[in-house]
Formats: C-alpha cells, sequence, structure tokens
C-alpha cells in the first residue's frame, strides 16, 4: 500500500498553494492524499467553564478548516483519495510525528499568522530541517508553481547527502515526463575576489565535479531510461548558481543529512537558501547517516 502524501493545512493562503500543488502531485503519483492541522483546541476543552452546548471555537475552526481543505481537494480532482484530520498538536510536532507514515510531507511557504514580510515561514522550516521522510515547501512564482518548464533541477551534492535525493528527482522526472537538469557547483580552493584561480585548477576542479556527477546519476539513470538528462557543471556558490537556474524549473531537489538520534535543525546553507529565494517548489530529501 502506497504510503500517502501528507499535506499541512491551516487556512492561510501558503497553505491554499500547497493544497492545489499536492492535488496533482498525488494523481501524477497515484498516491492518496492526508491534509493535517496542528490544533491545539483539544488540550483546552474542559478547562474552561461551560457556556453552553455551542463547540468551543478552536474546535469548530480546526474542523472547518480541514472540510474547506478536503471539499478543495475533491473539487479540484474528484478521482484523488483523501483523508482529513485536526490534530491535538501544534502544527511542527503534528506533520513530524507523521513523517514515518509519508511519501512526503507537503507545506506552504507561510502558514496563519507568519509576519507577511517573511519569505519562509517556521514551521516549512522547522519540518524541513528536522523530517525523516522528503519534504516540499511550495513556494515561487507562477511559472514555478504552475509546472510549466517541464524541467526538474536536482543540486548534486556529496555521496553522502545525494543518494536519495538522486532517486527522488528521477522518479519525479519520469512521472511528469520532463526534462531532469543535474548540477554540481565548484569553487577551487585558491578562488577569491581578489585573485581568480589559474586556469588549469579550475580545469581540474570542473573535471572532478563533472566525473561526481556522472558517479551519482550512474545507478538511477539506468533505473529510469526514458529520463531526459542534462548534466553540467558550474563555477559558484552552490547556493546562488541552483537559486538562479530555480527560475527555470518546477521543482528544485537537494538532498539533506540525518544524523540519527540528533534532534536539532539539520539543513544545509544551500537547502536554507533555495527554501528562502527559490522561484520553484523546493523539495528537501533527507539521506541517513
Amino acid at each position: 500500500m502506497e504510503l500517502p502524501l501528507v499535506v499541512g493545512v491551516d487556512g492561510s493562503d501558503g497553505s491554499i498553494l500547497a493544497v492545489d500543488w499536492a492535488v496533482d502531485e498525488a494523481a501524477r503519483h497515484g498516491l492518496p492524499l492526508r491534509l493535517v492541522y496542528g490544533s491545539l483546541w483539544e488540550r483546552y476543552e474542559g478547562a474552561l467553564p461551560s457556556l453552553g452546548l455551542q463547540r468551543p471555537s478552536e474546535r469548530v475552526m480546526a474542523q472547518h478548516i480541514v472540510a474547506s481543505a478536503e471539499e478543495r481537494v475533491r473539487r479540484l480532482n474528484p478521482d484523488v483519495k483523501v483523508s482529513v484530520e485536526a490534530v491535538a498538536a501544534e502544527a511542527v510536532s503534528a506533520l513530524l510525528s507523521e513523517a514515518d507514515n509519508a511519501s512526503a510531507l507537503v507545506t506552504g511557504s507561510r502558514g496563519r499568522g507568519e509576519l507577511k514580510g517573511a519569505v519562509l515561514g517556521s514551521v516549512g522550516l522547522a519540518v524541513a530541517a528536522r523530517a525523516y521522510c522528503p519534504v516540499i515547501v511550495v513556494r515561487g512564482d507562477k511559472a514555478g508553481l504552475g509546472g510549466t518548464h517541464g524541467r526538474i533541477l536536482l543540486g548534486a551534492g556529496g555521496p553522502d547527502t545525494s543518494h536519495e535525493a538522486v532517486r527522488f528527482a528521477f522518479r519525479e522526472a519520469e512521472a511528469r515526463g520532463c526534462v531532469l537538469d543535474v548540477v554540481r557547483a565548484f569553487r577551487p580552493p585558491h578562488e577569491n575576489v581578489d585573485q581568480p584561480a589559474p586556469a588549469g585548477e579550475t580545469a581540474e576542479h570542473e573535471s572532478q565535479a563533472s566525473d561526481l556527477v556522472d558517479a551519482l546519476v550512474a545507478e538511477a539513470a539506468a533505473e529510469h531510461p526514458a529520463v531526459r538528462v542534462n548534466r553540467a557543471t558550474v563555477e559558484g556558490p552552490a547556493r546562488r548558481v541552483l537559486v538562479n537556474r530555480s527560475e527555470a524549473a518546477d521543482l528544485v531537489v537537494v538532498g539533506a543529512r540525518r544524523r540519527s538520534g540528533h534532534f536539532g535543525l539539520q539543513l544545509g546553507r544551500v537547502s536554507h537558501t533555495l527554501l528562502h529565494h527559490a522561484a520553484c517548489p523546493v523539495a528537501v530529501v533527507p539521506q541517513r547517516i
């Protein structure tokens, strides 16, 4: 039985975008959707004196949020199976508790109550930095959100962080029937703004980066022969390279380390930057080490 695609909902604009994106993703992969709202209302129910037969307003709001999200899914695609639940927990805990039984977690870039000037909400950041399943933060411009580019962008990291991300990116490209751009950014160790690296040194590091890309994708490319793969090595900071290239992608995929028994945030600078600035949805795919 396929694990569901779990979407965090809270009634915000970001949540609505996440639901819309997830409906297409679930249909594409033949997955059921599970919509989860993290609510603390049950902790307080019974703690306050009853004012009559009317249910607590927080409970009513929670039920309205999940019911509205469910109705939206059924309206967008009646063939997608959907279930909903309002969980008695705050949002991050509610979503992280779903991770072991989810094919992926999907969140909006900002939730209800987030600062309007913020480019990424605290829930999306915390879930992406701690979950042990893939996390997709739905953000970006109209073209990126609409999937009009026909391209998936994979940021090729080191072998210890990229194996699961590579597999995820190939599956996504195959399901969408689109091109997979695999990009490895490199910087010669002596490069700085005042003294560029010698041409020979740059060529050596570019060759090493190209060899790493070939090694990373070899197995997945053999398993998914229908996927068209473009390999590229680009000199420059990976954060800047991938943010720039996200403008021509429908999804950018990066790997992340997950150390067993470590409960803090586990998110590198590249992933952190993409979650704040990418022009399309970002998938952070964990690799246990």
